[in-house]
């Protein structure tokens, strides 16, 4: 039986790094546009749904075909709202009104380069384990085994994570995943265990371009220089 699955891409309005960032333009159209472009493209969910507070944020959403059941409360679209907090409110709230499905993936829309291939991937890595999700992510480089430290109480550099066996190259330090900008999971699981890392879960690799994130202007910039060499 086929497993009837959803999107959901959250885009609150009140970016403070880089004022509306989920509706600046990439490549000449918002930024959230390549998010539900791409979800909407991949033909693996029966909705692609934008949870925001912002009116602005969802005409540009429903213009680029993502639906909006409704607007996410002010109380769980301030700085300090966590996206589990989100999760935990839509989630409900989409089959409280008739939304009907057992995997959803979420995506964030400041990493736009995520493609058909990434999401195709997780969704079946995750069809394939005996796991509660799949993390898009890469290997980490900087590694914290590994030239990165931090310093101690007082304020003196030491080594970030200490491995169990001295490293003398990157090469061999234990491996560190940097995950963002897709998540899948099974619903009920992730309603169980009520938050993003929590459970068993598995990486699936993607290619370090399509997980730039877009935190900083310089990040920006570089978004545009990428997006500039794929088209």
């Amino acid at each position: 039986m086929k497993n009837k699955s959803i999107c959901i891409i959250p885009a609150r309005g009140g970016s403070k790094g880089i004022p509306k960032k989920n509706i600046r333009p990439l490549g000449g159209k918002p930024l959230i546009a390549h998010t539900i472009e791409s979800a909407i493209d991949s033909n693996l969910f029966d909705h692609v749904v934008v949870t925001t507070d912002d009116q602005e944020i969802a005409k540009i959403s429903k213009d680029f075909g993502a639906e909006i059941p409704f607007m996410r409360p002010s109380e769980l679209s301030g700085d300090t709202t966590s996206t589990d907090e989100v999760l935990n409110f839509c989630i409900p709230k989409l089959r409280s009104i008739g939304f009907d499905f057992d995997i959803f993936a979420l995506r964030d829309c400041t990493v736009p380069f995520i493609d058909q291939s990434d999401i195709s991937g997780s969704i079946s890595l995750l069809k394939q384990k005996n796991c509660d999700g799949v993390f898009a992510a890469i290997k980490a480089h900087p590694n914290p085994y590994f030239g990165m430290m931090e310093a101690n109480e007082n304020g003196f550099l030491i080594p970030s994570k200490l491995p169990a066996h001295n490293v003398t190259r990157r090469q061999d330090a234990p491996i560190v995943w940097i995950v963002d900008g897709l998540f899948v999971f099974y619903t009920e699981k992730f309603l169980t265990n009520k938050l993003i890392y929590k459970g068993k879960i598995l990486p699936y690799e993607i290619p370090k371009i399509h997980a730039h994130m877009i935190d900083f202007e310089l990040d920006f910039q570089i978004a545009e220089f990428l997006y500039r060499q794929s088209s």
